[in-house]
């Protein structure tokens, strides 16, 4: 089972601002987009049925970085990986490359919170999703390193596949 699945996204018209730039706010939209995808298309898991059971889950903060724009009606693709699970968190990392994967656009890490959709009050994964979840998670990639260190390995990763006799 891939630990790091991706899928191609077209920059729409409507999401861009004047100069032809996917609009910074965005990018939160097609990185969510592209999760919910993901676990749909990778892991055949739907997030009603969660829903349905009582489990839902709110966004406890995001941090993201923009390295190089996305364009209106580029071909981008996103990678998304679970980094980290716990009882109380999800903790998701996103990349949004060029078609081709040979240069960085964005990079967001989101923290997810488990609530009861009855309650809308703090919840905790159960032991069955979190056997799931340990399943999935991306141990290649250390999850305590902040985002400025890991947009730095990830700049060296691309700089690396672009010089390959380097």
């Amino acid at each position: 089972m891939t630990k790091t699945p991706s899928s191609t996204y077209i920059i729409r018209f409507n999401d861009c601002d004047l100069l032809g730039h996917l609009n910074n706010s965005r990018y939160l939209d097609y990185f969510m987009n592209a999760r919910e995808d993901h676990l749909r298309d990778f892991y055949e898991v739907d997030l009603t049925s969660y829903f349905s059971k009582g489990l839902g889950w709110v966004v406890g903060g995001h941090e993201i970085a923009y390295i190089k724009p996305a364009l209106y009606n580029e071909v981008v693709c996103i990678q998304s990986s679970l980094l980290y699970a716990d009882s109380e968190l999800l903790f998701l990392e996103t990349i949004m490359m060029n078609k081709s994967q040979s240069h960085l656009k964005a990079i967001m890490r989101t923290k997810l919170i488990p609530i009861s959709t009855q309650t809308g009050k703090k919840s905790q994964h159960s032991s069955d999703f979190m056997n799931w979840a340990k399943s999935i998670e991306n141990e290649a990639i250390n999850h305590e390193e902040n985002l400025h260190i890991r947009l730095k390995h990830l700049i060296n990763s691309f700089k690396a596949k672009s010089n390959p006799a380097s």
